[in-house]
Parts: C-alpha cells; structure tokens; sequence
C-alpha cells in the first residue's frame, strides 16, 4: 500500500504525543522509585490531571467570565449591560421562568415516581425485568427522547390522518386535535416529561436498592405493633433512605440545568420554550451575541455550583 505523503504530519503529531506520554510516564516512574515519601509520589501523580483542569476548566471559565463583562463582538467593555438584559429582557425572563420550573418539577416528578415504582417491586420475584424495562429509556438520548415523542405529540387537522399518539386518543375519546408544543406555558411542561420519563428508571434503581437495604427487624417490628403497609412505607423505609433520595433530588437537578437536547430537538426554543442551557447557545452562536451567551453561562455556573457543592457533602458524609 503506498504511503501518503498527505497524512505524514499527522502521524508524526501523533508519534510527537506518544513519545510526550511516555517521557512522563517515565518521569513519574523513576521519581517514585527513587522518591522516599507518599507526598512527592502523590504530586506527580496528580500533576497531568491538575494540569489537564487548569488548561480544559479553569482557563476557560475565566474567560468566560471576563467575556461576560463585553459587547457582541467580545471586544469592547460592556459593564453589567449583559446582566442588566438577563434580568430585564422579556424573553430571558421567561428562559429563567423555565429554567425554574424545569428544576421544580423534574426531580420531584422522577424521584417521586421511581420511588413509587421501586416500592411496589422492590419485593417481587420480576424485581429485575421490572427495573430493567423502566431503565430502558435512559439507554436512548435525549435527542432519541424528543424524536420520539415529538411523534407523540404530533398535529395533525382532525379531517385528516393522526400521527401523533396524544391526539389520536383525544379524538378517540371525541375531542379536537391540540398544537401540544405550541401552546404556552403548558407547552414547556409537556417537554418536562420527557426529560421526566428518561429519568424515571435511574431513580428507581437506586431507590430500590436503597429499600432493600432497609434493615427487616424496623418493618418487622413496626408491623407487630399493628403499622399498615402505608405507615411503614412513610414513616420507617422512606426516613431511612433519605440519604439516598437525597442524592437522586440533588443529580437530578444538576443534570436538568443542562436540559438543552430535548429543547432543541423539539421545539428550537420557541414558542416560549427556551431554557439557559438553550438560549445560552442561541445567543453565543445563532445571534452571534458573545457577551450574552458568556453571561448566561456564567450565571449557569452560579445555579449550579451550591447543588454540585451539597451533593459532594451529602457523598463525603456517606462515606
């Protein structure tokens, strides 16, 4: 086969990198046999991925940051302008109104339902086809989600054939066919549920193994001293896997601040849909408004950062 001189270049990057790695690798490894101490042993090691942060997270939140303060172009200073528009503008008022109800709604939906449905099979002998066909759809991707029930969802005039499920069956039950995802506000709580019916079955699993690791002697007690099944749902197994409902409130809210595939996918942002993650790139790349963009991300990072902070708490407290 001949070789191409076209491709010579990137090969010898990539011999250039390998050849990097393993000259630090080497590094690390003759410090260590030669280093008396676990300290310098453990600051080599952590030494690339300390570095890989620096350059891949903290160099370009600052930058962020500093372009937050800028006009559209990122050139001239701006001030507080790009702040003063997310809190005054009537569109980024409703992305925050959004956001909020995204971040209301979702954990407590998915939570409560898989904690529902991880009680009722947790004890039975399917327990695991069970769980299995509630986590199937946390194999498809958000983007796969809202293909899916953007069919779902679908209009059509009602002389004409239904595509969508959801209409279908309101005509069945002798209604008119519905825009779902047009129609404000209740628009932004039918896409909720996607995000919610994804998230449903990661809830569950957890929740579920947190119910079986329960201690039987509590409900066996509670339940000789006359408890029904609903007491000692409420007052013994779910006081006792607050920790872990914890936990799944805290993950589910974090990755709904992301919520940007299901948007985009179904509905572009409009018809008052939008969301920070959405609207953040709608305004950096599609209105090329790159202070905009910036402050929204940066105001991202500040919703985000108390939930990340508590869940690492809540995991160092487990520990």
């Amino acid at each position: 086969m001949p070789f191409d001189a076209a491709q010579q270049p990137k090969l010898l990057y990539l011999l250039q990198g390998l050849a990097a790695f393993a000259a630090v690798v080497s590094l690390i490894l003759l410090a260590l046999h030669r280093g008396p101490v676990r300290r310098r042993a453990a600051a080599l090691l952590l030494a690339p991925a300390s570095l890989l942060l620096v350059v891949g997270l903290l160099l370009p939140g600052l930058r962020t940051l500093a372009l937050s303060f800028t006009d559209s172009g990122g050139d001239a200073w701006a001030g507080f302008d790009n702040y003063v528009w997310m809190f005054t503008d009537p569109r980024a008022l409703v992305v925050l109104r959004n956001t909020l109800a995204w971040v209301a709604l979702v954990p407590l939906c998915a939570t409560s339902a898989g904690l529902l449905y991880a009680a009722a099979v947790v004890r039975s002998r399917f327990r695991t086809f069970a769980l299995s066909l509630l986590l199937t759809p946390m194999a498809i991707s958000f983007v796969g989600a809202g293909v899916v029930w953007k069919f779902v969802y679908a209009y059509r005039p009602a002389e004409t054939g239904q595509i969508g499920l959801l209409n279908q069956l309101v005509l069945a039950f002798g209604g008119e066919p519905r825009q779902w995802l047009v129609d404000s506000p209740w628009n932004v709580l039918f896409l909720i549920v996607v995000m919610v019916w994804t998230q449903t079955g990661f809830a569950a699993v957890l929740l579920a193994g947190a119910i079986r690791a329960v201690p039987g002697e509590l409900t066996e007690a509670a339940r000789l001293d006359g408890a029904s099944p609903r007491q000692i749902f409420w007052r013994i197994t779910v006081p006792s896997i607050r920790p872990t409902l914890l936990v799944v409130v805290l993950a589910q809210a974090i990755g709904t601040f992301k919520a940007f595939d299901i948007v985009k996918t179904m509905t572009g942002g409009q018809f008052d849909t939008g969301v920070i993650a959405h609207e953040m790139y709608d305004q950096a790349f599609r209105y090329a408004e790159t202070g905009r963009g910036a402050a929204l991300a940066v105001l991202l990072f500040v919703l985000v950062t108390p939930f990340v902070a508590h869940q690492a708490r809540v995991r160092r407290r487990a520990g």
